[in-house]
């Protein structure tokens, strides 16, 4: 794969990217050429993108068992319940959002935030101003059940301290730099002439994390961004695999001490915060391997 002239095609070439990058692109090839996939495709894309949006409003501090998601038709009652629509709201419009992704990624961050948080917020996609702060990216310790961490007694919490959100006008100058990078990435080839689709996922989502830009729902847009990379990038092309799912189970512990990573700048961390996207990619794909599963036997 030629990466010519892509900044983030250093990044590509950090000891254990290119195995991580593999692995992935190995269980994904091997998920999409599962014998279901052939006749019942949409319906896995639409099992994905449920239990997406719940794994994500889970990190997002709202943590409902899936068939409780499932059951439900109205997010409006309480607090907890705007959270799980939010995250299923932006989960069902993230496939119809690519041809905008390409050309004007702010104009979808900001739709996606208006998603989350409804049209009658007057702050609904518009990055923080001066003097606003952002919420808490990680409101719930959630313990791993995959991973190093999942086997430690007691449960791994916490995880490394972050920083404060950069002030807005911070934000505002690297938004920009990351909507010039995507859409000069989209019009040289992208993943295919560029760096993995891995690779940019995890800079999208680590920076999007890292920024906060806007007052509220910061890691559900983050995690959106990230797939939408994922799908337009042309490794999850028909959005079967919800990384929201391993971030989940990998917990927020090792989902906190990995953005450390990102925010230090250095190699090791950057490749670090690689690898726990492409473990999180992971686990997504046999999440949906087990929903293929189910299918052929007849139990969905």
């Amino acid at each position: 794969m030629s990466t010519g002239t892509d900044p983030l095609a250093p990044l590509a070439e950090l000891p254990g990217v290119p195995e991580s990058v593999a692995e992935v692109r190995k269980a994904v090839d091997r998920l999409y050429g599962h014998r279901v996939m052939r006749r019942r495709a949409p319906e896995v894309t639409s099992e994905a993108a449920l239990r997406g949006a719940r794994a994500s409003a889970a990190l997002a501090g709202v943590d409902w068992p899936l068939e409780e998601v499932r059951r439900r038709s109205d997010f409006s009652a309480g607090a907890e319940d705007r959270v799980i629509g939010a995250a299923l709201r932006i989960s069902a419009e993230v496939g119809q959002l690519l041809s905008v992704w390409r050309t004007s990624p702010l104009q979808v961050l900001a739709r996606l935030h208006l998603l989350a948080v409804g049209d009658a917020d007057p702050a609904a996609g518009r990055p923080r101003q001066a003097g606003e702060t952002a919420e808490e990216l990680f409101p719930l310790d959630l313990p791993a059940r995959e991973g190093e961490d999942a086997a430690a007694e007691p449960p791994v919490v916490g995880g490394a301290r972050l920083p404060e959100a950069p002030p807005p006008a911070e934000v505002a100058a690297r938004l920009d730099q990351l909507a010039r990078l995507l859409v000069a990435r989209a019009g040289a080839g992208g993943a295919e002439q560029g760096a993995p689709a891995l690779v940019a996922a995890a800079v999208v989502h680590g920076e999007l994390l890292a920024l906060r830009p806007f007052r509220s729902h910061n890691g559900l847009v983050a995690r959106a961004a990230q797939r939408l990379v994922l799908i337009a990038d042309g490794l999850d092309p028909k959005a079967i695999c919800p990384v929201e799912v391993g971030l989940f189970e990998l917990g927020t512990a090792t989902y906190r001490d990995a953005l450390a990573g990102y925010l230090s700048g250095t190699p090791e961390g950057m490749a670090a915060w690689i690898a726990h996207g492409g473990r999180a990619v992971g686990l997504g794909v046999r999440e949906s391997t087990a929903v293929c599963e189910a299918m052929q036997r007849g139990m969905v």
